[in-house]
């Protein structure tokens, strides 16, 4: 018997470094989809450019809230939303008015990885634990828009300690400069770029909607693969690995989802590969709720970076929009989280939510369109 387990050794040890080279494959398509899906909208909206356009709407905190979550639902990165937001700042767009849509942006984020798990939507229970653990970041953000919006109208408490944050630390390194922690983009731009290139020759908006439509299709081919090897792999050692980090301590948890979030750039990012963990039942939803958290908070390194490059009569108030972001969702956080009462209510509201969306898989389209787009563009005509 040990003889032939012997034998089977080498075989069993190259099927294993197979599976791992496709789990690192598919992890790497998934990042080239959620890049090619926001490269997509952003050449169908207009990017920056558009960004900027739409917040010239913004005429009160509401509609502020509106045109920040619209615009990041569109360019489908708060990374490009925040940025775009701390240069109107420093152009001069009052802070006051730019705190609704920094909440905007972190309520449009979420609809990424909503979008990455319906690649299990062909399989009821995976989809059900996919789709909660997707929509838990947004009843959370929603939950803290709720809370902190009302807050800040009447007692304007983040506008306040962040101009004393900005206060103390410009002037300590306002020229720092750390894009280069961003590695993902050097290793999905090249591909991105070729089929951006290849779809540039349709007329108008088609190439970015192609494009997007091909990062899609790239989400759910990943997310089928990466689901079937993953539930081979993720058992004895490298499970226990992996819940060392994610699972365990909310704390902890949180921490990975920060540093994950820091590394990478991008909460789209973070957030989008533990929804297929999550889906295969790798990470139950307790354990996904607090990585969510951290990337939220890790999210606002990219707005801080933006401020630190900004000098000027306005860098202070940039570094101040900046802070603004870092304080609403650290607030969020020790509230939400810290209080068991609202730290229960975006977990069952995820729970309940998933279990409609797996019977009738219509309310998931009717939820993203809605929420996201149609809700938000009709207020904003309207408005205008």
């Amino acid at each position: 018997m040990q003889a032939t387990q012997a034998v089977q050794s080498p075989a069993s040890t190259l099927g294993r470094i197979r599976q791992w080279a496709t789990v690192i494959g598919m992890i790497y398509l998934l990042l080239l989809a959620v890049g090619m899906i926001g490269s997509g909208f952003k050449w169908a909206s207009g990017g920056a450019e558009g960004a900027k356009q739409l917040f010239s709407f913004a005429s009160d905190p509401l509609m502020g809230l509106v045109i920040g979550t619209f615009a990041t639902a569109l360019v489908q990165s708060s990374s490009t939303v925040t940025t775009v937001i701390v240069g109107l700042v420093a152009g001069g767009l009052p802070v006051a008015v730019a705190i609704p849509m920094i909440m905007g942006a972190n309520i449009g984020t979420t609809v990424t990885n909503t979008m990455v798990s319906m690649g299990h939507i062909r399989k009821r229970k995976e989809f059900r634990r996919a789709f909660s653990a997707a929509t838990i970041h947004d009843f959370f953000n929603l939950l803290a828009v709720a809370i902190f919006l009302p807050l800040e109208i009447n007692t304007g408490f983040l506008q306040k300690a962040s101009a004393s944050m900005a206060g103390l630390f410009y002037g300590g390194g306002a020229n720092m400069d750390m894009s280069g922690l961003d590695f993902i983009k050097p290793i999905t731009k090249p591909i991105i770029s070729m089929f951006s290139d290849l779809y540039s020759m349709l007329p108008g908006i088609w190439g970015g909607v192609v494009l997007a439509i091909t990062g899609l299709a790239f989400v759910f081919i990943s997310i089928a693969v990466l689901g079937a090897v993953l539930k081979k792999l993720m058992v004895g050692s490298a499970k226990e690995v992996l819940h060392r980090a994610i699972g365990g301590h909310p704390l902890k948890s949180m921490t990975s989802g920060c540093l994950i979030t820091l590394a990478v750039q991008s909460s789209s990012t973070s957030t989008s590969l533990i929804v297929p963990l999550a889906g295969n039942g790798i990470f139950k939803l307790k354990e996904v709720y607090p990585f969510t958290l951290g990337a939220n908070i890790g999210t606002c390194i990219t707005a801080l970076l933006a401020a630190l490059s900004i000098s000027g009569a306005m860098a202070a108030q940039s570094l101040q929009i900046a802070f603004v972001h870092l304080l609403f969702n650290i607030s969020s956080v020790v509230v939400i989280y810290g209080i068991p009462l609202l730290r229960n209510i975006p977990y069952r509201m995820a729970r309940v939510f998933a279990q409609k969306a797996s019977r009738n898989r219509s309310i998931v389209f009717i939820y993203v369109l809605g929420v996201f787009f149609i809700l938000p563009a009709t207020l904003i005509m309207l408005t205008k």
